[in-house]
Parts: C-alpha cells; sequence; structure tokens
C-alpha cells in the first residue's frame, strides 16, 4: 500500500518531463503503445464487438492519467441539458467500489457500493445515474429503468471503446499532455493527438496559456461548504479558525491549494489515494500516520464526504464547481440540437 502511494504521489510529478526515470519506464510505454494499437485495431475490425444504444450518448473523459476535472465537468453538462429540457442519465464504471454488478446508484446508497464519483454525480443533479463494469451494461441498464432518456454522458471512458458513442470532450488541466509520453513513462492512456469533438481546459499552463487548443473552464471552489445535515456554511465565516484538509484525490495539493487561496487557514493537510474508502480512519494505513484529534474543523472535497462523514459526523465538504466558456455550450448545443428530437 505504502508503494502504490508513493508511485501516486511521485510519478505525476515524473511525467512532467523526460527525465532518467521516464527514460528507464519507456520499454514498458513502448509495449503499452503496441498493446493499446492491437486493441484499437480489434475494435476498428469487429472482432472486438461495439454496442450502441438507443440515446445520444456523450463521453467525458481524458487521456491522462489523474484527475483533470472530469466529475464536475459531467455535473455541469448534465444541469445544463436538463436546464434546457433534455431528460439526462449518467453511466459510469464506479472506480473504488467494492461490488462488481450492474446497479442504480440512489440518494443513500453506500459510496463503497457504487463509488464515490457516481453518487455524487446523482446527488449534485438528481439525474438517474447506474455504474458497472462495462459502462455499456450501465447504459443498457439504466435505458431499461428509464426508457424515456434521451441523453447518456459517460463519466470517464474515453478509451472504453466497447460503448458507441456521439460526441467524445476530453477534459484536459494545466499539465496538457505532461512529457508526452505513454505510460508508464509519461501521463498518456493513448496517444495523442486523436480525434476529439472538444478539448476542454480546466486550467493554464504555468504560462498562463492553455496546454492544448480547445475551450476554456474555469475551475474554483465554491463559496460555502456543506455539512453532514446539508447545511450551506460560508467559507468566509471560516477564515483565521484552525482547519484541517484531506482529500483523497488524483492531485489532492490542488485541492488544499486552493483551499489556501480562498484564504483559509490549514493547520494541517492530509493527502490519501485517490477514491480512498476511509475505513482506516482515524489510521492512514497508506501514509503511516495517525490523525489526531485537533482542534479545528475537517474540511475534505465532496467525493470524500460520504465516506469520510460516518467517521467524522463534524467535517465539511466543499464543492469544486468548473464552468466552461459560453462558447462551449453553443457548440454543445448546435450538436446537441442536430442529433436529439426536441
Amino acid at each position: 500500500m505504502r508503494l502504490s502511494f508513493w508511485l501516486h504521489q511521485h510519478l505525476p510529478q515524473v511525467w512532467l518531463q523526460r527525465g532518467p526515470l521516464a527514460w528507464a519506464l519507456r520499454p514498458l510505454a513502448v509495449v503499452y503503445g503496441a498493446l493499446m494499437a492491437v486493441r484499437r485495431m480489434a475494435f476498428a475490425t469487429g472482432l472486438f464487438k461495439i454496442r450502441r444504444v438507443p440515446a445520444l450518448v456523450i463521453v467525458v473523459g481524458n487521456v491522462v492519467a489523474g484527475g483533470a476535472g472530469k466529475t464536475p465537468v459531467t455535473i455541469a453538462l448534465a444541469k445544463h441539458l436538463l436546464a434546457k429540457g433534455f431528460i439526462v442519465g449518467v453511466i459510469s464504471r464506479g472506480h473504488g467500489r467494492q461490488t462488481r454488478d450492474a446497479r442504480a446508484v440512489v440518494h443513500d446508497s453506500p459510496a463503497l457500493d457504487v463509488g464515490d464519483e457516481p453518487l455524487l454525480i446523482h446527488q449534485a443533479t438528481g439525474v438517474p445515474v447506474w455504474v458497472a463494469q462495462a459502462r455499456a451494461d450501465a447504459a443498457l441498464g439504466l435505458l431499461q429503468a428509464h426508457p424515456d432518456v434521451q441523453i447518456l454522458i459517460c463519466d470517464d471512458g474515453l478509451q472504453h471503446l466497447a460503448l458507441a458513442r456521439d460526441i467524445e470532450i476530453c477534459v484536459m488541466d494545466e499539465r496538457g499532455i505532461g512529457n508526452g509520453w505513454l505510460l508508464p513513462a509519461g501521463p498518456l492512456r493513448e496517444p495523442w493527438p486523436r480525434p476529439v469533438d472538444w478539448v476542454l481546459n480546466t486550467g493554464p499552463s504555468a504560462s498562463g496559456a492553455d496546454p492544448v487548443e480547445g475551450y476554456r473552464a474555469t475551475r474554483q471552489l465554491a463559496d460555502y461548504a456543506l455539512s453532514a445535515d446539508g447545511q450551506h456554511v460560508p467559507l468566509s465565516t471560516l477564515k483565521n479558525q484552525p482547519l484541517h484538509a484531506v482529500a483523497g484525490l488524483a492531485r489532492p495539493e490542488a485541492f488544499f491549494e486552493m483551499l489556501r487561496q480562498s484564504d483559509l487557514t490549514l493547520v494541517s493537510t492530509t493527502a490519501l489515494p485517490d477514491h480512498h474508502d476511509y475505513l482506516d480512519w482515524p489510521v492512514a494505513k497508506s501514509t503511516g500516520k495517525t490523525h489526531p484529534k485537533p482542534d479545528g474543523t475537517w474540511l475534505c472535497t465532496e467525493k470524500d464526504a460520504a465516506k469520510l462523514w460516518p467517521h467524522e459526523p463534524g467535517a465539511l465538504a466543499v464543492p469544486l464547481v468548473i464552468t466552461p466558456e459560453t462558447a462551449f455550450w453553443t457548440a454543445l448545443d448546435s450538436r446537441v440540437r442536430q442529433l436529439v428530437p426536441h
């Protein structure tokens, strides 16, 4: 566990440049690339089946390992399309869950059964959400239960070629494509560039320019936090108070830095692996540290909240909001109107 956590924390730094460790991993990346090419060819030639479902499918994904904001973008898409009058559903693999079947996500589903991100999406939007190992199974299950759904948004799954899709949105953050190499020598899950309908940049590079040409989206924390009973707590009331932040994300430091930029005082920060289950709280075995019961309030992400609240009911969850530029919504609306009778 400690080795995997170390790799989880430090490999992203290795992937930013073509240093000695990246070069050492390069032969494995060549093998990985060859396997990916064979797999893609198998789908293209019909050796592997591609399933189409009776709904418009929008895939929100990325080509780099680690979080870039796919789930907040999925939430923003669902809310936007709902406001336009479309009937929307969301499908996901449900990373981090301990079950393997296809199932619906309900408001009080245990995160360990359905995954933290699908639970967050359902709670934030109210739309039907299904999870399955194969996203096509999730799509078919959702449409059988909700045959009136017109648009399915697939949270992640850009590389899940078994599900036919109508629109692909690739989410990029300030890392761009890193050193441009495939895993494990670089961050790329597949070679880039590759055709997608749109790139949505959720964070500028250090120079201030978008790392990959595409549309822009602002990424910021909400000005409030959520308590376990659903109350909104303005962040302004937490200033000058001792706060302790915890995050089980691909890049937890990004969350901590955004809290600091909100003028909050973080006495301590605890970085945990992505989709951490919190079953070991208050002891984080991955870091070998025991969490004290300090004075102050714990802050976490919305994704972590459902798993942390049973152990730390006084914790507050701070939502992350991603807002695409108007031009992106214009392009999306135009394409959807062409593809969906409305």
